[in-house]
């Protein structure tokens, strides 16, 4: 009767079984298995014969095989999660609902790092659809008491004991034991759920045959490789979640009433649902306790985790079942991201760290980001993937770096990792059409990047630094931290293009502030000068209203500055403080000297091949010939400014040298040349979204605009002061307001000019600039005349005063006409 290839009839199976000594319990399981095997057969008359003896014999009653009910009891403080519940039961239910293919049976899969609440979701949802699943719920945590994962026939023997088929008749192999377990799913609606997988191998042995039965399945891990299967990455709680998780555990009354401080232990939490329930369970065990003594407990970053432990729950002991199944490096990789203190990182930053292949690193990044140590932060601007720490990960990362590297092996890591964002920067700096400095480096040795060219060969330079600004400004402050002045100045140095060109000057001038003060505490003089250099650009042209004559103190600064660059033998770094003195003393009227001061700037740039600062300085005796009259000396410069822009390929440069061409060329009255010049100007502006440059150019236009009767110069004259209220460009606003007074008056209404020009010389006195602050008080002196010549006159006496200081006797005879014309005025209103 016993062959490969016939079956035994029913009543054999069940008397041979009941000849082994077994009872009628078994019977029935044997006998399924007998049907179910038959029912898999592809022979015609054997499924006919099936077909005949369907119905068990009357002495082996279908009560007999128990419904398993296996799941712990469900958590009574079960909080949030209310979309991904809804989601499950909609998925594991569909087979009963004729929304799924009825041969195919539904997997469920929910991943997420330790800590998540992944099992309590899973015992939530089973315990939801005990109606859908009637024949019974199978369950089975994968890993033993020590973490270790079970092996898929022991979990077979425990699901076959409780499906009722009596140990003795359990068979030894994997195999058969799956064969078995399939057979007695066959006819039933059961949900099994696998908790704590380890692996798509540990679980493929568990997977029922039959559409009737669902899984769902729990895992650090991704189980990606489960075919057919619905996933659900399962995230950290939201504020709001987490303290309705507090109050749920801890009580209510309690919590509510502080919910400042209850917010506060969620976010120490980081919103992980395990630490969450750990600190309400230490506040329910200790009544007398206030929600602030345990929120200024977790807010020691090095004891965190030791007080996120209770009982047999705490955040480490979860952390550390996922780190000991790491291979060593990728072990090696966790530890040492996490002593760089910036919000996420690229794959680039795991190969220096490693100083291993890029493709390499990418590997070991996917292993910790399987094992759920590390999350994907997304795409970034420039087309990489962007990494991430949940906080109380990195905490538990660092932990692991400490007992196991050596201070030394952290600390070269970190030098190299900070090491590699300065050789990037230094790569990309050069194509970021920011301002014409000297690149000057510190001496600190760079790191090997040959997957570079590859790796960045296809991204923009300034979408790079848009995807790199923040994890820069945060490493910067760590090299400040961590006393490396050398990588901090550097690493500043690289992003003072990018923020000038973004209109960042609040960021700007806060990094390299704090980086001139570690300079000057390890008398690191070369990043001093180089922090100052940007410091008075940023403070000068980009900073808010003052005290002090902006021009002034820019001078003082800029002699001083020169002086360290000299002392330093560095010729580029003098070029550049050479152009600021120049600025300032044309702004001062001290022509004579700014032509000088712009001269030298050239000499020095030209013999160290700084081009760069070639274009500033033309620029700079641009100004100063300007500011004297001299528009086609002015011209020549902006010209000869404009050919080494080009050819250094820096777009700001060659829209700011078509500005201030075009300004040359409107002065002279060549209106079509400087309308070409302008808007050629203004376009690239508008490409590079350089603000900055726009609003100066703007303003031009709007001046030429006016000189031809435009009826646009307004709303141009707008646009500029507006950009200039945004980035806090003081001299543009007093520029722009001196503007918009002087059209409200071509305009006849004197009135309406006033608000505007008072605004204007306000802000001029703060910048020191004597020949823009008398056009604006002659002209506020103007709007006044008629309204109230006293106040005119007095306008007009500190124009004149001004004028007379800059040597500029025309302009000073036309105010001693206005100031008698004010007089005459006052009279008449008497």
């Amino acid at each position: 009767m016993l062959n490969r290839s016939t079956l035994p009839r029913r009543e054999v199976v069940a008397g041979f079984v009941r000849a082994c000594g077994l009872d009628e319990q078994a019977v029935a399981a044997w006998v399924a298995v007998r049907d179910g095997l038959s029912v898999r057969s592809d022979q015609p008359n054997e499924r006919a014969a099936l077909a005949a003896v369907h119905q068990p014999p009357t002495h082996i009653e279908p009560s007999a095989r128990p419904a398993p009910s296996m799941l712990p009891p469900a958590i009574r403080d079960f909080t949030g999660r209310v979309t991904e519940l809804k989601a499950l039961r909609d998925v594991l239910a569909r087979q009963f609902t004729g929304e799924a293919h009825p041969e195919v049976q539904v997997t469920a899969a929910i991943s997420g790092m330790g800590g998540t609440g992944k099992t309590t979701l899973a015992l939530h949802a089973a315990h939801a659809l005990d109606q859908v699943f009637p024949d019974g719920q199978l369950w089975v945590d994968l890993r033993d008491a020590e973490g270790s994962p079970l092996e898929p026939g022991d979990v077979l023997a425990r699901f076959l004991r409780a499906l009722g088929v009596d140990p003795r008749a359990i068979p030894d192999g994997q195999g058969e034991r799956a064969e078995v377990y399939r057979m007695l799913l066959a006819y039933r609606r059961v949900l099994v759920v696998l908790d704590n997988a380890s692996s798509e191998r540990q679980i493929r042995p568990l997977l029922p045959g039959t559409a009737t039965c669902a899984v769902l399945v729990t895992s650090r891990l991704r189980m990606t490789g489960i075919e057919g299967a619905w996933h659900l990455e399962l995230g950290q709680f939201t504020t709001d979640e987490a303290v309705q998780l507090l109050a749920r555990i801890t009580n209510e009354e309690r919590v509510l009433p502080d919910i400042e401080k209850a917010t506060e232990i969620a976010e120490y939490c980081g919103g992980l649902p395990l630490a969450v329930r750990i600190a309400g369970a230490r506040l329910a065990a200790r009544p007398a306790w206030r929600l602030g003594h345990l929120a200024a407990l977790l807010g020691d970053e090095r004891r965190r985790l030791d007080r996120l432990a209770t009982g047999d729950l705490a955040v480490r002991a979860s952390l550390a079942l996922s780190y000991r199944e790491l291979d060593g490096q990728a072990r090696r990789l966790f530890r040492l991201l996490s002593q760089f203190d910036v919000p996420d990182f690229p794959v680039w930053l795991a190969a220096a760290v490693l100083e291993c292949p890029f493709e390499q690193a990418a590997e070991h990044l996917e292993t910790l980001v399987d094992a759920q140590l590390l999350a994907v932060g997304g795409t970034d601007n420039a087309g990489q993937i962007r990494f991430l720490y949940h906080d109380l990960v990195r905490l538990f990362a660092a932990e692991c770096a400490v007992a196991e590297e050596s201070e030394e092996a952290t600390a070269q890591a970190l030098v190299r990792g900070l090491g590699t964002w300065v050789t990037l920067a230094e790569r990309m700096a050069p194509a970021i059409p920011g301002p014409c400095f000297a690149l000057i480096a510190s001496p600190v040795p760079r790191p090997p990047v040959d997957w570079a060219d590859e790796y960045l060969g296809d991204i923009d330079p300034l979408s790079w630094f848009d995807a790199e600004r923040a994890a820069m400004v945060s490493a910067t402050r760590q090299a400040c931290r961590l006393m490396l002045d050398d990588l901090a100045f550097d690493l500043a140095g690289r992003l003072e293009k990018y923020f000038d060109l973004r209109g960042m000057y609040v960021d700007w001038a806060s990094l390299n502030t704090e980086v001139l003060a570690l300079c000057r505490r390890t008398g690191n003089l070369l990043g001093e000068a180089v922090m100052l250099r940007g410091l008075l650009d940023v403070r000068t042209w980009a900073a808010g209203p003052g005290d002090g004559a902006a021009m002034a103190q820019l001078h003082g600064e800029a002699v001083r500055l020169l002086a360290r660059f000299e002392a330093l033998g560095n010729e580029p770094g003098s070029a550049d403080a050479a152009v600021m003195c120049s600025w300032a003393l044309a702004a001062a009227g001290s022509y004579p000297e700014a032509v000088a001061m712009g001269e030298r700037a050239l000499r020095l740039a030209t013999r160290s091949g700084h081009l760069g600062g070639e274009a500033r300085a033309h620029l700079a005796l641009a100004v100063a010939t300007f500011e004297q009259g001299q528009i086609e000396v002015a011209t020549t410069h902006t010209a000869a400014a404009l050919e080494r822009a080009r050819e250094l390929g820096n777009s700001r440069w060659e829209a700011t040298a078509l500005q201030f061409s075009g300004i040359g060329h409107r002065e002279l009255g060549n209106f079509d040349e400087a309308h070409r010049l302008l808007t050629e100007s203004l376009r690239i502006s508008r490409a590079d979204r350089d603000d900055y440059t726009a609003t100066l150019t703007l303003l031009a236009l709007a001046r030429l605009q006016v000189k031809r009767g435009d009826p646009e110069a307004r709303e141009t004259a707008e646009m500029s002061l507006a950009l200039g209220r945004e980035y806090h460009m003081t001299h543009h606003q007093a520029e722009a307001l001196l503007l918009l007074g002087e059209i409200e008056l071509a305009e006849d209404r004197p009135a309406r000019a006033v608000p505007y020009l008072e605004r204007s010389v306000t802000l001029w006195r703060t910048r020191g600039w004597p020949s823009f602050q008398a056009a604006a008080l002659t002209s506020l002196g103007r709007a006044r005349l008629h309204s109230d010549p006293q106040a005119a006159r007095g306008a007009f006496e500190e124009a004149h005063a001004l004028f007379v200081q800059l040597g500029n006797m025309d302009k000073a005879a036309e105010l001693t006409a206005l100031i008698e014309f004010s007089d005459a005025a006052r009279q008449r209103r008497r």
